[in-house]
């Protein structure tokens, strides 16, 4: 089985409150994840060398500073599934409509995003849509929340609470 770490919205303002927050995380929530993937709003990219012995795909947040290599959208391909990972943008309302719709013309089996802070796990016409929330700012969401995707036979989703 493969296991997959999933943050959003991390929000970090400097690389020590990241690298602190990320090394815990990796103890606990994301001990023997095989990747990670950051759907957007790091901030602070220096923040994600925490990450550096472990596979990472990110994307780039409404919040984020431009870098180079780091894509508004992509497809990560992993244990024969095709995962599509974007941010998100605008109100929460139509947020799932419009990050589905960035990905239109793919075949995906999982579509990863963030922006609301709110976790999001559930299927919808056999794709399985997926927002990790906040490990940071919850903004109303009852709980700080990172994801877990296992992936084997199928893809499955698991919201885990980090308060």
């Amino acid at each position: 089985m493969l296991r997959i770490g999933v943050l959003s919205d991390t929000h970090f303002l400097s690389p020590e409150d990241g690298s602190v927050f990320l090394e815990k995380l990796l103890q606990r929530e994301f001990k023997d994840v095989d990747l990670i993937l950051h759907a957007g709003d790091v901030v602070h990219p220096d923040s994600l060398i925490a990450f550096e012995e472990i596979p990472l795909y990110l994307v780039q947040g409404n919040m984020d500073p431009s870098q180079a290599g780091v894509p508004i959208r992509r497809i990560v391909e992993a244990g024969g599934f095709r995962i599509g990972l974007i941010h998100g943008w605008g109100a929460v309302l139509g947020l799932e409509e419009r990050v589905m719709a960035e990905f239109a013309d793919e075949d995906l089996d999982c579509l990863v995003y963030g922006h609301s802070h709110h976790w999001v796990n559930h299927h919808q016409n056999g794709l399985l849509l997926f927002n990790p929330g906040s490990p940071t700012d919850r903004r109303g969401a009852p709980f700080h929340s990172v994801g877990i995707l296992e992936l084997d036979e199928d893809i499955r989703g698991h919201i885990l609470s980090v308060d």
